[in-house]
């Protein structure tokens, strides 16, 4: 992984230490219409949670290489097993699917996620495909939930930045979950949650989620953070703490020297002797996620804001996009598998400013 030129990052970014918390305006003004209505199908498909922070740690030029030290020492040592993982990691990521769906849309009165399923044609070297769930309403301005399971050969390009793919000839399985919601109200924060599993001549999970709020408050980030500690406590007693420090690090703007949000945790190349400890706790933050992330939802969606807020909510979007075009590391595998462009790119919000 090649360090940026910047100044690196702090070690840490307020997670589970209370931030500054910002009271919301109390003018009266109701939340918006939502901007953009639904649009056409293909226009933002959910993204195939392949295309959404599967590239493993070699793709990554965000974090410096200090970031690379956070992999646990076993992350190259795959257990045998591990080969036999893509189909119940697959199970497990479309359940999940469905049922964060399902609990998103008990927030909304007359929307629903509209599904679209999408393959590449025959002969093409990815095979396989993904579901992609969009929806777009009053609560949740657009939220993207995909599952992807898909399997072929890595273009020459992208063979020397995926581990295990030099050996494998560029074969590689793929499958995964991947989410992103941007809500209308600004007190409601953003959220990223990602699970995925990747083989090549190895085989590893990565996976993690994090919080982008436009005006932080202390009880949501603890909350958000105690909810993630508590599935990495399953897993070790201090992975919590790497897993922290190692988003702290990803989800980081080099260019503006600022953090996209208040953290959460990141992992990549989690493969150690014990696979079955490993897909538990991938399963664990993926429970962790369903359980509080409506929690939040529900506390914040009914807040009074003002067009104020709003505006300072739209700008906090564009330093979101800055990072998901530039440096995010599942867009950049997204284009290097030729997946589907609308599910990758799902995580771009449906209006922001600069």
């Amino acid at each position: 992984m090649t360090a940026p030129s910047t100044t690196p990052p702090p070690t840490t970014v307020p997670g589970t230490t209370a931030l500054a918390t910002t009271a919301p305006k109390t003018a009266d003004k109701a939340a918006p219409a939502v901007a953009h209505k639904t649009a056409p199908a293909a226009a933002d498909k959910a993204a195939s949670a392949v295309a959404h922070k599967t590239a493993p740690a070699a793709a990554d030029k965000t974090a410096p290489a200090a970031a690379d030290k956070a992999a646990p020492a076993v992350a190259h040592k795959t257990a045998p097993a591990a080969a036999d993982m893509a189909a119940p990691a697959g199970e497990y990521f479309r359940d999940l699917q469905t049922r964060i769906c399902a609990a998103f849309e008990q927030f909304e009165t007359d929307t629903r996620f509209e599904h679209r399923k999408w393959s590449k044609p025959e002969g093409h070297r990815l095979q396989g495909g993904g579901e992609s769930r969009l929806m777009r309403g009053k609560v949740f301005e657009k939220v993207g939930v995909n599952f992807s399971h898909v399997w072929g050969v890595f273009s020459p390009q992208a063979r020397g930045q995926v581990p295990g793919s030099e050996e494998s000839e560029g074969r590689f399985t793929a499958c995964g979950i991947s989410l992103v919601a941007h809500m209308t109200n600004p007190y409601v924060p953003a959220v990223h949650m990602n699970l995925r599993y990747l083989r090549t001549s190895r085989g590893w999970f990565g996976g993690g989620s994090d919080l982008t709020p436009t005006f932080p408050m202390a009880d949501d980030t603890n909350d958000f953070h105690a909810a993630l500690k508590s599935a990495c406590d399953t897993y070790r007693p201090d992975a919590y703490a790497e897993y922290k420090a190692w988003c702290d690090r990803y989800f980081y703007l080099p260019h503006r020297q600022e953090p996209r949000g208040v953290g959460g945790i990141f992992f990549d190349e989690l493969a150690t002797a014990n696979v079955a400890a490993d897909f538990a706790f991938v399963k664990a933050v993926g429970e962790a996620f369903l359980g509080v992330y409506p929690t939040l939802v529900a506390r914040r969606k009914d807040t009074p804001f003002d067009d104020e807020a709003r505006d300072k909510l739209l700008l906090k979007r564009g330093r979101y996009v800055e990072f998901n075009l530039v440096y995010d590391r599942g867009t950049k595998f997204g284009f290097s598998t030729d997946a589907d462009p609308e599910a990758y790119l799902m995580s771009l919000p449906p209006l922001v400013r600069w």
